[in-house]
């Protein structure tokens, strides 16, 4: 069985870790950090990596904007700083301040030694050296066969392309795989893209109206529930390859 995770919010706590960098990055350049400048990049960063799965920016444009960005909202003397320099710094403080979700571990855990045969996959959008950091600092790492970074694949979710490079790196029919992931632009409609089974986790808003669009297989909102639906999961899948 193949389980293709996506990270953050999924596994690992992006926002907590997120928030802790930013506000090491820019108090170490001389410049204000508060809770509102932080809901304010969150904000505009989730609608640039938006941009960036429809294809209308590049990765260097969504790095340089986000911290353009920032930068003017801070008190401080921000003129001689370089927003790509900062976001550098910002990817690399991120990467050693992994934060795992409440339960992730253990979960984690429970589905490598409980389900026969079972392999763990991530599957990120993210730059690469921030998610490898932070899942070798979360001790995650040791669970983990194998990491699909769009960075490194040069396509990012939701394109089935990604998802394509996957299957074929694992190694197994696409009926063996199954993608787990909070986003619903990224990781549900990629893997109805890739026509693979899905489960949204932690679902919000308009549960049955997102179900139907993006044709998702199940939902989870806690780690205990998503452990029952992939052992469910597991056992048709087994059964139907007997």
């Amino acid at each position: 069985m193949n389980f293709i995770f996506d990270l953050d919010q999924t596994l690992l706590d992006f926002h907590a870790t997120e928030y802790k960098a930013l506000g090491i990055v820019l108090k170490s350049n001389g410049l204000s950090f508060s809770d509102e400048i932080y809901q304010a990049f969150k904000t505009y960063n989730k609608s640039l990596w938006q941009e960036l799965e429809k294809g209308t920016i590049t990765r260097t444009e969504l790095f340089t904007k986000r911290f353009q960005y920032v930068l003017d909202l801070c008190d401080g003397d921000a003129s001689s700083l370089n927003p790509l320099t900062i976001n550098d710094d910002f990817i690399k403080t991120m990467s050693v301040n992994g934060i795992l979700m409440e339960g992730a571990d253990d979960f984690i855990k429970k589905l490598k030694e409980n389900i026969p045969d079972s392999r763990i996959f991530i599957a990120s959008n993210g730059a690469t050296i921030n998610a490898m950091g932070r899942i070798a600092s979360t001790g995650l790492d040791k669970y983990i066969d194998e990491v699909f970074i769009s960075e490194d694949l040069g396509v990012a979710k939701p394109d089935p392309a990604f998802f394509d490079i996957c299957i074929e790196r694992i190694g197994e029919p696409r009926e063996l795989c199954i993608m787990i992931g909070d986003s619903l632009t990224s990781d549900m409609l990629g893997a109805q893209n890739a026509s693979m089974d899905s489960v949204w986790f932690m679902p919000s808003g308009n549960i049955e109206e997102a179900v139907t669009r993006y044709d998702i297989n199940y939902c989870a909102s806690s780690f205990d529930e998503l452990y029952d639906v992939l052992e469910k999961w597991a056992k048709k899948i087994t059964g139907a390859y007997e």
